[in-house]
């Protein structure tokens, strides 16, 4: 069955069918299809297109039709429908005869498709937010647990200063916080119901567009049925999030990947989440996290391909917007998986307190303290920089570290330096000072962990 078959003389030739449907991927649009064609049922009947009792017939024969694919929509697949509209429409009417025919009145697929794919997006954003609390609640109990942990922070991936490695949990959840802030964006503009739009130029019927909007749970229906039925915007925008937030997981993904390395050596993954290899019998590969960043690319092409269709169309409806939907599916499913494997990776990794330690007191990371204790003394900052890089190129040749040099050493590049200079160089030393909103002090860090865990609502 076709929506469109009376103006056509000849069949269509059986590979346009097969590359014009797209009922193998939207299909899974068939719910949100279900339920606003209920909705338009009751807005024809409270405009006396439907009577009260051919409104009850079509809705229940609606509510069945969503029960009976409520726990698998794949068996639409086996059914030769153009689309998940023709599929619903058909099959109502399989249910009730010519009554079924009447529930198009006023409404076009170009107005149903983007009401759907709304609808959709907001049930997948629900999601996405809820996956995205989790993965931070799961940040905060490592962070929490590991709060003492001191450990090298990078920049250029050499070692700059010593940070926590709960202060490192705390910058991912600083990510994800802005992830559920765009998307919570996203939510106030794809609110709004197109339904009601027609085919470009709204419906010539009485219907009530705000109530019918609200009876969706929307918020407000469109305010120009011609950019309503062409708008992707909600798309380009949940895409461009995704990216975002994929780059987020991408960034996390490296750093751990990097941190179970035999050269860091800071953590060990769980083996529920990694692999070994075929040949060499002591590896433990990090595929899960591989996979997490190589996925963030999978994501970036999909937010291109939306962007790439929509960049030359004309207004309004053009067939080139079916090809809005396998990439939003994909990207969306690829997000949510991932922000799924990242919370498996922190629920069982392990901290090696010990090694995360010994990088930290390598590599001159208290290099800036003996700078600012310079400067204390009066010393203006640039001379005291290169007086500490001098001593800093004096314990690499002597393959020693800051604060194993001795007091005779340090005072032969500045007769200021006195002994209290090794109090000032340790580690925990290093950490107390950044005590600024924001800094790695174990204080400033503490009370970030109990704000969020407040947010969070974790007892």
């Amino acid at each position: 069955m076709t929506l469109w078959g009376g103006r056509f003389i000849h069949e269509s030739d059986a590979f346009f069918k097969k590359f014009n449907k797209s009922l193998t991927f939207d299909y899974i649009l068939v719910k949100e299809d279900i339920k606003a064609s209920i909705s338009w049922s009751q807005a024809l009947m409270k405009s006396n297109i439907l009577t009260s009792d051919e409104q009850n017939i079509i809705e229940s024969a609606l509510l069945v039709l969503l029960r009976e694919i409520q726990d698998d929509t794949k068996i639409i697949l086996n059914t030769s429908y153009e689309d998940v509209h023709s599929w619903v429409e058909a099959s109502l009417i399989k249910k009730i005869g010519k009554l079924g025919k009447k529930l198009h009145t006023g409404r076009s697929r170009n107005d149903q498709i983007t009401t759907d794919l709304k609808l959709w997006c907001k049930n997948k954003i629900y999601l996405l937010l809820e996956n995205i609390i989790e993965l931070q609640k799961n940040f905060i109990v490592i962070a929490e647990a590991n709060e003492h942990v001191i450990m090298p922070g990078y920049t250029h991936l050499q070692r700059a200063q010593p940070i926590t490695f709960a202060y490192w949990c705390l910058a991912y959840v600083e990510m994800l916080k802005r992830d559920f802030s765009r998307l919570k964006d996203v939510l106030k503009r794809l609110n709004i119901s197109p339904l009601g739009s027609g085919a470009l130029s709204g419906t010539a019927w009485n219907i009530d567009r705000k109530k019918l909007a609200l009876s969706m749970g929307f918020a407000s229906a469109t305010n120009n049925a011609l950019d309503s039925v062409s708008d992707r915007d909600y798309i380009v925008e949940i895409l461009s999030v995704s990216s975002i937030g994929m780059m987020h997981l991408s960034r996390f993904s490296e750093d751990l990947i990097f941190f179970n390395s035999g050269e860091a050596n800071f953590i060990e993954l769980s083996d529920s989440i990694t692999s070994g290899s075929s040949l060499m019998p002591q590896k433990k590969n990090p595929d899960g996290l591989e996979l997490i960043r190589a996925k963030c690319g999978r994501v970036y092409g999909s937010l291109f391909s939306i962007l790439t269709v929509l960049k030359s169309l004309p207004l309004s409806y053009n067939k080139d917007m079916q090809e809005d939907k396998e990439c939003l599916f994909d990207a969306i499913e690829t997000w949510n998986n991932c922000l799924f494997m990242a919370i498996l990776v922190l629920k069982n990794i392990k901290i090696k307190h010990i090694s995360c330690r010994q990088a930290a007191e390598k590599g001159y990371s208290n290099a800036t303290e003996v700078a600012d204790y310079l400067v204390k003394k009066g010393v203006a900052f640039r001379e005291a920089h290169d007086i500490t890089g001098r001593l800093v190129l004096h314990a690499i040749s002597r393959k020693q570290s800051l604060s194993s040099l001795q007091l005779s050493t340090f005072q032969i590049y500045s007769n200021l330096i006195e002994d209290d200079i090794y109090q000032h160089i340790t580690l925990e030393a290093c950490l107390n000072k950044r005590c600024s909103q924001g800094g790695v002090a174990p204080k400033q860090t503490s009370q970030a962990i109990m704000k969020e865990k407040k947010r969070l609502n974790i007892i």
